[in-house]
């Protein structure tokens, strides 16, 4: 989305807001299936964001779900349940129970106490649930998932638990990753895993549900050329994989993140010690960009003005609302002519960020969200609110 475009839509938005581009969305699912080829399939993990879920695109096969909450949303949009991997580490028996009734097409096993909870479900309503052991990591471990000597233990002692067909392993062991060795050495670690399991136990795994944790570069001007290069390098180890068994890869971030745009109005301009700050309606309690610290590293930003830019350059703070210093969203950005009632929009915010932040501090309004296409145009799906003490609605 360019800057006439956001342009175009500032007047039916609020400020603070997010904008997220559909387009663009659908876009880079489809170049991720491009690469991939048809034999691997790919999840959205919608903890990324939920929002983009109600205009999901085609080329998604399975929809990652991992709380009662999100599964609440799939529900409300009346999505397709055979697609949801209901996942997560703390799963309630009232979770599992609920997502027993909604028929999710598999669910994710952390534990045993998982494990007892999805089999006691399945065989009270004289069903059959397919299940994904999840496999902690294996440089040293982790709170998720579990170790291999209990996968191995379930899966031979598969006879006791009538209520699950054990289809095949799970496994994410972070984000964030740009280099494509950590990512081949754990498909390899995967690989040989099967292997084992196909020797020892006599036992073909099916499926496996490998999450990639591929980097998004928030800094840099050539971001997609990046990131395309970084997703395109891991593509022969992923296929090499797809031969052994189903594949799906499962992303948010990466799937996400440049849909997003951060609208923020300047509500105030001073200059103090010689430093120019700029205060925006927004701030760290509404974005948050992975890595970021303290506004050390400047985003891409569109600088959207009514008044015609002139002067030379200056370097400014750019600071929330909040009332702690840590409230820096960039320092030293270049502007032109920077002034009250300007609006800035940070791009790639398309996941997490909306999600992410400690969004109530200071009882500030959550910001508007709207969805964005060319087939059709803007749409708010949520508008600003305020509530008192009392829960009642400020008008």
């Amino acid at each position: 989305m360019d800057s006439q475009k956001l342009r175009e839509l500032l007047p039916s938005v609020a400020t603070p807001s997010y904008i997220f581009d559909l387009d663009a969305f659908r876009s880079r699912a489809q170049m991720v299936k491009r690469h991939f080829g048809e034999n691997i399939g790919l999840c959205f993990s919608i903890k990324a964001n939920p929002f983009l879920l109600k205009y999901l695109p085609d080329e998604f096969d399975r929809i990652e779900v991992c709380s009662p909450g999100e599964l609440t949303i799939c529900e409300k949009l009346h999505m397709d349940m055979d697609k949801v991997i209901f996942s997560g580490v703390n799963k309630s028996y009232g979770d599992v129970e609920r997502a027993a009734e909604d028929a999710v097409g598999v669910f994710t096993a952390e534990s045993m106490l998982h494990l007892k909870r999805i089999n006691d479900a399945a065989i009270k309503r004289e069903k059959m649930f397919d299940l994904l052991i999840r496999v902690t990591d294996c440089k040293g471990g982790s709170q998720f998932g579990m170790d291999e000597a209990q996968v191995f233990d379930i899966i031979q002692n598969r006879e006791q638990y009538q209520g699950v067909r054990i289809v095949g392993l799970h496994y994410f062991t972070g984000t964030s990753k740009k280099k494509a060795k950590v990512i081949e050495k754990e498909l390899d670690y995967l690989s040989d895993l099967i292997d084992r399991i196909s020797a020892d136990l006599c036992f073909e795994i099916e499926r496996i549900e490998y999450g990639t944790g591929l980097a998004v570069d928030y800094f840099s001007d050539d971001a997609d050329a990046l990131e395309e290069e970084r997703l395109i390098s891991i593509v022969p180890k992923l296929r090499e994989l797809s031969q052994k068994c189903c594949l799906t890869v499962e992303m948010g971030r990466f799937f996400a993140a440049p849909c997003g745009y951060y609208l923020t109005r300047v509500v105030d301009v001073k200059k103090n010690m010689d430093i120019n700050y700029a205060i925006i309606d927004g701030g760290l309690h509404q974005l948050k960009y992975n890595g970021q610290f303290q506004g050390m590293q400047i985003p891409q930003i569109i600088h959207l003005t009514e008044n015609d830019p002139n002067g030379e350059e200056e370097s400014w703070n750019l600071c929330g609302s909040l009332c702690t210093t840590a409230d820096v969203l960039a320092v030293s950005c270049p502007f032109v002519g920077l002034s009250i009632n300007d609006t800035l929009v940070f791009c790639r915010t398309g996941a997490y960020s909306c999600m992410e932040g400690m969004s109530i501090f200071l009882s500030r309004d959550l910001p508007l969200v709207a969805l964005y296409s060319q087939k059709n145009g803007l749409e708010i799906v949520r508008w600003p609110f305020l509530t008192d003490i009392f829960n009642t609605p400020i008008e």
